[in-house]
């Protein structure tokens, strides 16, 4: 007995249907990423939670001026931070200094003289109080991951943010690298015995958005803080949120379509 098998597509139809049988499939798997339920929220300190700018750039201007160094504009430290004290001197060192001859010593000064001022200016952001109490009120486990000193970061939260239940907070630290690497982002989920994918990671920069990525975490990118949102969408951000309000009736969403 012969069969007969008839040719129901041509190649070209065929090639088609593939592409297309692809692309749905590709659909599908981003939208159960962009589905997938959150269980944690970790933050970034310094222009997401808390406005520190002022009360850096002066430190480090003050440490400039202890060696008759240059100083800069205070808003230029919008794009001198975000990669932890040591990297911030090396970005405000005039070209002339080589890094390795001045790094130690303008660090130890930026760290005085950031010891004395860290609280002067400093504040939280608007909103910030009001999400916080919902994201509390709705048992959310809280996170906080910097690339800050981890003594300043510590104090920083204790000082502004003690009211709430932050179950973990971790400032640049010897032995674990800093952000972008994923090690902070995965021992936090460790710690919350969670898989690092459930959490999301809120943060200002591309810093921030490279770090949820390289940890498979959600990277949450927010307009109020240092950087620009440009910056956040071409390093990942998978949401842009413009106020704490917006971030607050995401999550919500995110609570009530899983519970």
């Amino acid at each position: 007995m012969r069969l007969t098998v008839k040719r129901l597509f041509s190649s070209s139809e065929l090639n088609f249907a593939f592409v297309d049988c692809k692309s749905k499939l590709f659909f599908t798997r981003n939208l159960m990423r962009d589905s997938m339920r959150i269980h944690a929220i970790c933050f970034d300190l310094d222009g997401t939670l808390l406005d520190t700018l002022v009360d850096i750039g002066n430190a480090a201007n003050a440490a400039l001026l202890r060696f008759d160094l240059p100083t800069h504009p205070l808003e230029c430290y919008r794009y001198f931070v975000g990669e932890g004290a040591s990297r911030l001197m090396e970005k405000v060192l005039p070209q002339t200094c080589v890094a390795e001859e001045w790094n130690d010593r303008l660090l130890e000064a930026f760290e005085e003289e950031y010891a004395l001022g860290w609280r002067k200016q400093t504040c939280l952001y608007t909103g910030i109080v009001d999400l916080l109490d919902e994201l509390t009120q709705a048992a959310w486990p809280l996170a906080i991951l910097s690339n800050k000193p981890d003594t300043f970061t510590q104090q920083c939260v204790q000082h502004f943010l003690g009211a709430w239940p932050f179950q973990i907070v971790r400032g640049q630290q010897a032995g674990i690298p800093r952000k972008p690497d994923p090690t902070g982002m995965q021992l936090i989920a460790q710690e919350l015995s969670l898989p690092v994918e459930t959490l999301c990671l809120v943060g200002d920069t591309s810093i921030d958005m490279q770090t949820a990525t390289n940890a498979g975490s959600y990277p949450i990118g927010v307009s109020w803080g240092f950087r620009k949102v440009e910056e956040l969408q071409e390093h990942g951000a998978r949401l842009v949120v413009d106020s704490p309000v917006e971030l607050a009736t995401w999550l919500r969403k995110q609570h009530a379509e899983f519970n």
